[in-house]
């Protein structure tokens, strides 16, 4: 009933975003409706991934969210005709040596068909002994098809698949060359946001000629032939906590990553969702609540401090105890200024940070925060699963703003603390799922509520 497939990779940079969106591509081009998930803290792929597709992304990551709310929010949202899913990293890398959180964990869960991408690059029968490898690492993983990248000519394509087709069980459903000079494109550890790639015809070009090398019949094929899943959608009669309230969200090329699920989730519950745009807009409308994502604020720092207009409305709220809550690029938004290659910025001034952007992240991966003080959106115990990255760090605080978060695991804003409070604003470098953290919604609408009411009086 779920066609599906789930394509992975045997390491990071492997290629599978690309193999994923030339099989999107492929199906679209075919007339198939698909609907497009991520495994891993990841929002570039994804926002890729809902290009080419058509259809918001969403996320399936079993670190942030309950196993039961990932075949849950996969059951509900796997509307079309095909559902793709692209893995993180290589297929069997978790957090341990029994593979917590990986993408072939995933593909138990929901039974996923695994097309795996190998990049043989220097590389001609020995792919045979990788494929094979990964083929009977775990009987409970089913690897369908392999993807062959990185092919140099065709007597290395010749070689690599008589030797496959020797040695192993599994068919070759696509070879893909080494194009030379054109590629997807790149910054940091993953591609660019596809809202700031200026050459986007470019890049469908370079997806269209990929996907001319996948055997499109074979993977039809692998996606059909995904089992039943045993699984019983509940449906719970959602509490319209946020019924007649707004909440401002600034969406737009500098505040981009935003699971999907969580714009869903605020709307669940009766929420109006009003997008802001931080370099176009002069002040923020009526609204209950401010929400303001991750991104990448250094690329475009200069707009954003000319913005002057803006920056003050907000902190003039932020004054008057408007419920903001600020992930990561929003964080850094608030704080006092930005240090970047091209000079420092003034920033909205709400947190006393200075911050330096850095070339090497100084924070990248899985999180655990416990609350251990006040603040507008979280009661005291909560812990929070999430994920942080990025290349800022705090150099400069004047004084100290309360912080609520105690990280267990990873890094935060400093000495292991994070979550900074300012009146009803709460910022923090830690990334959440709403459907990991139930608690972030209702504290969001909760605070929104109370802050409509005392302008009502």
């Amino acid at each position: 009933m779920y066609p599906r497939v789930l394509i992975a990779g045997t390491r990071g940079g492997s290629g599978k975003t690309t193999v994923t969106l030339a099989i999107i591509r492929m199906l679209k081009k075919k007339g198939y409706n698909v609907f497009t998930f991520k495994k891993g803290p990841d929002y570039i792929d994804s926002g890729w991934l809902s290009l080419f597709s058509g259809n918001p992304c969403y996320n399936l990551d079993t670190f942030m969210i309950p196993k039961e709310k990932v075949v849950q929010s996969f059951l509900e949202r796997a509307k079309g005709d095909f559902s793709v899913v692209e893995g993180n990293r290589g297929l069997f890398d978790g957090l341990d040596v029994e593979g917590s959180v990986s993408s072939a964990e995933l593909a138990k869960i929901l039974k996923l068909p695994i097309i795996l991408v190998v990049d043989c690059t220097k590389m001609t029968r020995s792919v045979a002994a990788v494929v094979n490898g990964f083929a009977k690492f775990d009987n409970q993983v089913i690897i369908k098809g392999i993807v062959l990248n990185q092919i140099a000519n065709s007597r290395h394509e010749k070689i690599i698949r008589d030797s496959i087709a020797k040695y192993c069980s599994v068919e070759v459903v696509g070879a893909i060359p080494r194009f030379k000079g054109i590629k997807m494109p790149e910054r940091h550890m993953g591609l660019l946001p596809h809202q700031e790639h200026e050459m986007q015809q470019e890049a469908e070009e370079f997806i269209n000629k990929v996907s001319e090398y996948l055997d499109h019949k074979k993977i039809i094929e692998i996606l059909e032939s995904a089992p039943d899943i045993n699984h019983t959608i509940r449906t719970k009669e959602i509490n319209p906590l946020g019924k007649g309230l707004k909440i401002g969200v600034i969406r737009d090329r500098v505040f981009q990553f935003y699971y999907e699920e969580n714009i869903e989730e605020l709307r669940k519950y009766g929420a109006k969702i009003i997008v802001i745009n931080s370099i176009e807009d002069k002040t923020i409308p009526e609204i209950d609540a401010l929400y303001i994502g991750g991104g990448f604020p250094e690329t475009n720092v200069k707009d954003l401090s000319n913005n002057q207009e803006l920056m003050r409305d907000i902190k003039n709220l932020a004054d008057k105890g408007l419920p903001i809550y600020a992930e990561c690029g929003g964080l850094m938004y608030l704080c006092k200024s930005l240090i970047t290659e091209e000079g420092e910025f003034p920033m909205v001034g709400i947190f006393p940070f200075r911050l330096k952007m850095f070339k090497k992240p100084q924070a990248h991966g899985y999180v655990i925060a416990k609350i251990n003080g006040d603040n507008p959106f979280y009661e005291k115990q909560v812990e929070l699963k999430g994920h942080e990255f990025h290349y800022s760090k705090v150099i400069e605080c004047d004084k100290m703003p309360p912080m609520s978060f105690q990280i267990i695991r990873g890094e935060g804003i400093l000495d292991n603390l994070d979550g900074a409070v300012y009146r009803n604003t709460l910022g923090t470098y830690v990334h959440i799922h709403a459907l990991g953290t139930e608690e972030w919604v209702k504290g969001i609408l909760k605070k929104a509520r109370e802050y409509k009411e005392s302008k009502n009086g």
